[in-house]
């Protein structure tokens, strides 16, 4: 066999964090996304006799990875945020239902997100949950064409490569692309970016008052207009009284709870512990904090249980 770049497994690992990331813009979820890129990393050592070298191992890696993504979602409806679902849930109390859709997740920074400096200002934004869920919006091919071309910078004849298409059909789908996305950020409330990890008193303030369970300290660090949401549970709340009340009423299992500070979707987030009738204290949801203008816009606690193995974190913690 002739020796090549793609001879060693070792060699296929060193993709995995930009793979990972090209497969979680595609999909919406890091749990989907880790499964694309194991699947393209075997087959790609499976196929290791195939590669003659003529494109670089990252476009050969990359063509089976889109492949992989496109095979995924054939068939699937589109991953969403509650917010992209139009009026806010009514009555509040009737929101922690049967959970139902499937939503954008959040992902740990380090599964996706390049070590280099000169790379990742522009990866961190093209990881916020805001613009993941709006490339869901996309049909796939399209949405593979805008990620490689506008995210990742590559040429349009190297696309049409990959695709197996011509230059100007790529062309045309990034056109139609940009101006579907540019509808959808139109259509969606001004949630402003994502929390940065430099505003890092506005988020003291925060775990003080969650810790304190101080709900009027809370509402005060809140937009006017901020909206909450609790995925996989198809509910969302509009306004800082809005969730409030709900943070006094339904919410109120959350008193005393414990937050511990992590990083997703390029920025500041937290991993929330409810109390544990039996002691210490259990996990309850990962919580991304949007802000605009100084202040909260957007509160997204995912309750997916699964998502705190994920960044590391303890199923419990003790007293």
């Amino acid at each position: 066999m002739t020796t090549t770049a793609a001879s060693t497994p070792t060699d296929l690992e060193a993709f995995r964090v930009e793979l990972t990331g090209y497969a979680y813009r595609m999909l919406g979820s890091v749990f989907d996304a880790e499964d694309a890129v194991q699947e393209t990393l075997l087959r790609a050592w499976r196929g290791r006799d195939g590669f003659d070298g003529r494109s670089s191992l990252r476009t050969w890696l990359y063509r089976i990875a889109t492949n992989v993504c496109l095979d995924l979602l054939r068939g699937r409806g589109r991953r969403a945020l509650p917010v992209d679902l139009g009026a806010p849930s009514a009555p509040v109390a009737a929101s922690l239902g049967t959970p139902a859709g499937d939503w954008v997740e959040p992902v740990p920074d380090a599964a996706v997100l390049p070590a280099d400096p000169a790379e990742l200002a522009v990866a961190r934004e093209s990881v916020r949950l805001a613009f993941v869920a709006a490339l869901q919006h996309l049909p796939p091919r399209q949405r593979a064409v805008l990620i490689l071309r506008d995210v990742l910078r590559w040429r349009a004849d190297e696309v049409a490569d990959l695709l197996d298409a011509s230059v100007p059909a790529v062309n045309s789908a990034l056109q139609r692309a940009r101006a579907t996305l540019a509808g959808v950020r139109d259509g969606r409330p001004d949630l402003g970016p994502a929390l940065d990890p430099a505003d890092r008193d506005l988020l003291d303030r925060y775990v003080d008052a969650f810790a304190r369970y101080d709900i009027d300290a809370l509402v005060a660090l809140l937009r006017d207009d901020a909206v909450q949401s609790m995925p996989p549970y198809p509910m969302w709340l509009r306004g800082a009284a809005e969730i409030g009340r709900w943070l006094r009423g339904p919410g109120a299992g959350c008193r005393g709870s414990r937050l511990v500070r992590i990083t997703a979707n390029g920025g500041s987030a937290l991993a929330q512990y409810r109390p544990d009738p039996a002691g210490g204290h259990r996990a309850f949801s990962i919580q991304l904090l949007d802000v605009s203008g100084g202040r909260i816009s957007r509160l997204t606690h995912f309750l997916d249980l699964r998502l705190f193995a994920r960044f590391g974190l303890p199923p419990h913690l003790d007293s």
